[in-house]
């Protein structure tokens, strides 16, 4: 496995690869790397020649400065876990690297970036797509794996990729989960160990979620699910919406096929969101 930190280099290694017709699979993360991340690995490994996965805390995408500074780096970690699994290079440039300058470039998903996590996080999807742009222009892959966790984020990566006319697959992969039905994030490891034991609830009442739309409307639907969360001490629930699969726009209507679940919840200080297919 060969660590990288500069465009240049990272370009003239995989030439070498391109050059030959072998398949380049791309992982891009944040570090703080847990099974879900590995599962993404794994799968890049199986379906490509060579896997690159990229290890950068981004800050055009926090709109929270304390969130920035708190997000937990392991590096060191995170690279005896990926050598353990065969990635070939790992991509971890500095800021510096990736933003030499300001980048003022501003996207406009319409209203798939501005419900959800737009409306929560203003100016964190186009942090997203900036440097998201960037990691494609350095690695020009061919496939791309994101974790379907991030629901929304998908959606733009997918929206951005098309409009930008990247020839990249996206690879859509599912959500990776703790024993008791937690979705791994890298927060996790924030919370104290009674936020860590009560936050099974989230998973909990999606889950029943899927097996009362029968029975609710979705209109009671999404209160019962708040409320759910709300019970339980130091949880609010930022959001929780049943939207069109394809648009994101929340909707009162169950369409047999089209429905997703999205929750954000605040943890005490720390924010997890996950998400539930209702279709």
């Amino acid at each position: 496995m060969k660590i990288i930190k500069t465009k240049s280099e990272l370009g003239k290694s995989l030439e070498l690869y391109r050059a030959r017709g072998i398949s380049i699979g791309f992982v891009p993360t944040m570090g703080s790397l847990h099974l879900g991340h590995i599962s993404l690995v794994d799968r890049s490994r199986n379906e490509n020649g060579v896997t690159v996965v990229s290890i950068f805390v981004n800050p055009t995408q926090f709109n929270d400065k304390k969130d920035l500074a708190n997000y937990p780096r392991t590096f060191d970690e995170d690279l005896d876990k990926l050598s353990s699994v065969g990635c070939d290079f790992v991509f971890a440039p500095s800021v510096e690297e990736m933003y030499p300058e300001e980048d003022t470039r501003l996207f406009d998903f319409g209203t798939l970036g501005t419900v959800m996590e737009g409306a929560c996080r203003p100016g964190h999807f186009n942090g997203v797509a900036q440097i998201v742009s960037k990691l494609f222009d350095a690695v020009a892959p061919d496939k791309v794996y994101f974790g379907e966790k991030d629901f929304q984020q998908l959606a733009i990566v997918k929206r951005m990729t098309d409009e930008m006319n990247y020839k990249v697959q996206i690879v859509e992969c599912p959500s990776i989960r703790e024993t008791d039905g937690l979705a791994m994030s890298s927060r996790n490891v924030l919370l104290t160990p009674v936020q860590r034991k009560n936050a099974s609830v989230i998973a909990r009442t999606l889950f029943e979620c899927q097996k009362k739309k029968e029975e609710m409307t979705l209109h009671d639907l999404k209160n019962w699910v708040i409320q759910q969360i709300n019970e339980t001490p130091e949880f609010k629930t930022e959001y929780f919406d049943i939207v069109d699969r394809t648009t994101l726009q929340s909707t009162d209507l169950y369409v047999p096929g089209t429905l997703q679940g999205c929750i954000a919840v605040r943890v005490g200080n720390i924010r997890l969101i996950d998400n539930v297919d209702l279709s």
